[in-house]
Formats: structure tokens, sequence, C-alpha cells
């Protein structure tokens, strides 16, 4: 385990072939010269160029980093930050960091533009963007801790070899997670956690979450938990091998997400049950002033998480299948969910057209593949309308739930400290029997 503060280096824009920035305050050259104003940077013949306002060349190497001068004072603004990549709220934001600026040459003619923090500092971005500043301070410091304790495991995990997914003939299991970034320790959006810089720090709440759990983690044994987190579980919250590779972790079990224990859902019959009902949870909240305090303004677009409805026309889910899939199944006949968990989402789901039948998996690349952009999560039951030949002419996927349910659900966490519960109690509920230990 550790035992001080380490740095972050968070990847704002990757493989990009030209960035624009604003120093604010001086910034220092390997050389030792200061600058500071508007720059753009480039990549040509495998070089990092960068200019000034003026077009002037001041700089030209493989890689490039800017430190501040004065770290408390110096921060750099991104105007072009793409944030929700792939997802429904995909926008560009203009985003401003504190800390040293890294650019590192990945081709000829692309770089990744990196952000180098401590860690702390990371976080108190890291949980204003994923949720409201202004949310109660109870959820922030259950927040924070589930935050650091993800990363720093994260990052050991980073230096494991990991397998490739277990593909066989007409069975595509996909996940992604982390280990699929190579350069730097984080990308800057939901892949892993959102971070968006000062720009996303405005509470006091947040500062005072941060300095109360600096240095806690929570512990299972001698490692540090792989303590996911996620908007809304549906009602219960799921093991890790949904999501990710065949793995299990004892704080990671499959909790409800209510005062007294629930089954897990074991059938299609329990799916169909529990996803077109509304059943009691910590999550199922429908109050939009409790919503407006802890959600950020463009996850407040999406309001109908709990439960959802998408209809799909045949036509229309067979040209979404072809495209983000790649595979053309001809007439679509059927979606055969095949394996559960104890949430109800699905992450193994039969594809069956006329062409071709495919098993698909795990529960993000079924989201993927079942809308332009992603469902709100797998935990969904089917009804196929047909014609009187049998034909299939309409699907309608029922859900429940938002993000891959996996660990702290961010809703029901932030309802249970407005009910009262401390930030200890709330992570006992989503990770149980993980220790809280303070490490630096």
């Amino acid at each position: 385990m550790i035992d001080r503060e380490p740095d972050i280096q968070a990847a704002l824009l990757q493989h990009t072939s030209e960035a624009r920035m604003i120093l604010e305050g001086v910034f220092v050259l390997p050389d030792g010269h200061g600058i500071n104003g508007e720059h753009t940077a480039r990549g040509a013949d495998g070089l990092i160029v960068l200019t000034d306002s003026d077009g002037r060349e001041i700089f030209q190497g493989k890689n490039l980093l800017l430190s501040p001068a004065m770290p408390a004072e110096s921060f750099f603004t991104v105007p072009d930050v793409t944030i929700g990549i792939d997802f429904h709220w995909q926008r560009v934001q203009k985003q401003s960091f504190r800390g040293s600026l890294f650019l590192s040459g990945q081709s000829p003619t692309a770089f990744h533009l990196i952000n180098i923090v401590p860690l702390e500092e990371y976080l108190g971005s890291v949980i204003s963007s994923e949720m409201s500043a202004g949310a109660p301070l109870e959820f922030l410091k259950a927040q924070a801790v589930a935050s650091r304790s993800w990363l720093v495991a994260m990052l050991d995990r980073k230096k494991t070899h990991r397998l490739p997914p277990p593909n066989r003939q007409d069975e595509i299991s996909v996940w992604q997670d982390v280990n699929d970034h190579e350069g730097f320790d984080v990308c800057a959006d939901d892949h892993c956690q959102r971070y968006q810089g000062i720009s996303r720090i405005a509470s006091e709440n947040v500062a005072r979450a941060i300095g109360a759990t600096r240095g806690v983690f929570l512990t299972s044994g001698d490692q540090i938990c792989d303590a996911r987190y996620y908007k809304c579980c549906g009602g219960r919250t799921d093991v890790y091998a949904t999501a990710w590779e065949d793995a299990s972790f004892p704080y990671l079990s499959g909790v409800a997400d209510a005062d007294r224990p629930g089954a897990p859902i074991a059938t299609e019959q329990d799916a169909a049950g529990w996803l077109r009902s509304r059943p009691d949870a910590f999550c199922n909240t429908a109050d939009q002033n409790l919503l407006q305090r802890i959600l950020p303004s463009f996850d407040l677009e999406t309001l109908n998480f709990y439960r959802w409805r998408v209809a799909y026309s045949r036509q229309e889910l067979e040209q979404i299948l072809r495209a983000r899939s790649g595979i053309d199944f001809g007439t679509l006949q059927n979606l055969e969910p095949l394996a559960r968990g104890p949430s109800g989402r699905i992450f193994r789901l039969k594809v069956v057209g006329s062409r071709r039948t495919v098993v698909v998996g795990k529960e993000l690349e079924i989201r993927r593949w079942l809308s332009p952009s992603h469902l709100l999560s797998s935990a969904f039951v089917v009804s196929v309308e047909r014609d009187p030949d049998g034909t299939a002419q309409n699907f309608l996927l029922e859900g429940g739930g938002w993000g891959h349910g996996v660990g702290l659900c961010q809703i029901g966490a932030a309802v249970m400290a407005v009910r009262g519960f401390r930030a200890e109690e709330i992570l006992a509920h989503y990770f149980a029997g993980a220790q809280l230990r303070k490490l630096y």
C-alpha cells in the first residue's frame, strides 16, 4: 500500500494533432525560459511544435513539459475539451487546470495533452465533476474515499498483465478499463473519472470533504479496494464480473439499495417483475430539489434514470446494430438475455438474425450495440411485437438504472446522506466488509 500522496497524470486530450492552450501566469519551458498567454501545439514529423499567439515557434521536440512558476497561482485553460465521449451528453467545454502541462508525442502527427497534478487536488475536481459541488457533505466524503481508492487500486492494477477477453466463434466479449490507456494514468472523461479542472470546484463542501478524508482509503485485507461507482443502480447493485473480467471481490457482492435486504434477480421472470415496477430504493427518487442539488447540469437532462423505456422499429434497430457492431445480422429476429447479474444487468445477450447470430457481452458493449450512443444500463427486459407470420416489427426495452451498477450508487448515496447517514455508513452499505484506513 502507498504511504505518500502521488502525482496523477490525467490526459485531457488524446491522440490530438493540435491543441490550443492559454497559460494564466508563467509556465517554465525545459530550457528555463518562462512563457504565458495563448499558445498552440501541433504534431509534425514526429515532433511537437509550440508557437505563440503571433505564430512564432518557441519550442520543438518529442515531448514538452510546462511547469508553473507559482503552482498556487498559475493555471492553464484548454478551450476545446470534449466530455461525455460517445454518450448522449457529449459536448465541448472550455476547462481550466492547475499543475503541470505535459505534451507527449505518440505518432508523427499526434500527441497526448496531460495534466500532472497531486492526487488530492485532482480529487477536488473529480468530485465536483462527477456530482454537483452543492451535494450533501457526507455524500461528498463518501465519494472522495471511493474515488481515491479506485484511483490508487487502478494504478496498481495497471502494473499487472491483463489477458484479453476470451472471444469465441459467434461470441464477442468486450470490456473497457483503464488498463487500455497507455502513456498516462487516467483519462479525464467517464471512461475513468470525470475530471473537468478548477472550473468545476465551486463549493466549500468539496474542500471540506477532501480535507476530512485526506489519505483515507477503503481496504480489504492488505489491498486497497477497487471501489467502482456510477450514477444509479436501479434498486440493486451488481458484481464486478458483469462489467469486467471474470473476477470477484468480497466488497463488491451486490446489495439491495434499501434499508432492508432483498433477493437478487435470478430468473427472467424476476427481471420482468423487477424492471416493470418501481420498488422502494434509496436511488428511487423524483425529488427535483434534491436532484438539482446533487447532479451536474448536463446530467439533469437525464431524469428518467430509475426506470426507463426505449422503443425501436425492427428496421431502426437493425441499422443501429449494423453501425455499432459492424455486423450485418440480416432481418433481426430476437434479442435473448442469456446471463444477468444480481441487479438484473445483462452481461451475455444473444442477438438473433437471419444472417448471423452472435452472443455479445459484457454490459457496456451490450449498451453500446443497442443505441446510437449508449443505453443507460444493460438492466432491461425485451418485448417484441410480431406480425401474424412471426416477423418482428418492433422492439421495446424496459430498463432500470444508469451505469454499470458495481459499487457505490451515487444517487442512492446522496439520498442516504440527506436522510442522515454518515459517510462511513454509506461506504459500509455499498462496500460490505471493507475497512477504512488512513495511509498518508
